[in-house]
């Protein structure tokens, strides 16, 4: 499941899970890939790929943020250097990751408030694991279910199109 929508990404901050400020707006002219994600989950093995995803594309400028949740199922860890230590000691990740955000509800973060309103409510995580292509252009041009494994060819195929404009 995909869909396309025409809108700009840069007006969004994310807090790092170091405590600073991740801007998306620092990231204009390059692709982005933002999933968000969960500790304890299912899904959590994508972490390899979404580290695999990083290491062939960084050369490229992609840029991949991880965003650590526990709206779904209440399976992220209870604090932010508990996840750190998990995906660094599990998976050694070396892509951004913000603090545990939450996503849904009156709290939730304005960007995926913003991927509902533009992309429809299909886009909206209904689980952990959701992921947001965006273009070079700051454009959210594709997003993807849980299910839909990170270094697949559905999305590789997709980035490379972003690469090569």
């Amino acid at each position: 499941m995909t869909s396309e929508v025409k809108a700009n990404v840069y007006q969004f901050n994310f807090n790092s899970i170091d405590g600073k400020e991740i801007n998306l707006n620092d990231f204009k002219g390059k692709p982005i890939f933002i999933v968000n994600t969960a500790s304890l989950c299912g899904f959590t093995y994508q972490y390899s790929d979404i580290e695999t995803l990083h290491q062939k594309y960084k050369k490229d400028g992609l840029i991949i943020i991880g965003i650590p949740s526990n709206d779904f199922g209440n399976q992220e860890l209870s604090s932010n250097q508990k996840v750190k230590e998990f995906c660094t000691i599990n998976f050694d990740i070396s892509f951004m990751l913000t603090e545990i955000t939450n996503i849904k509800g009156e709290k939730g973060h304005p960007f995926f408030k913003w991927v509902k309103k533009e992309a429809g409510f299909l886009a909206f995580p209904k689980w952990n694991f959701y992921k947001y292509l965006i273009n070079k252009e700051g454009l959210l041009v594709k997003w993807y279910a849980s299910t839909t494994r990170p270094n697949s060819n559905k999305i590789t195929t997709e980035i490379d199109k972003i690469i090569l404009k």
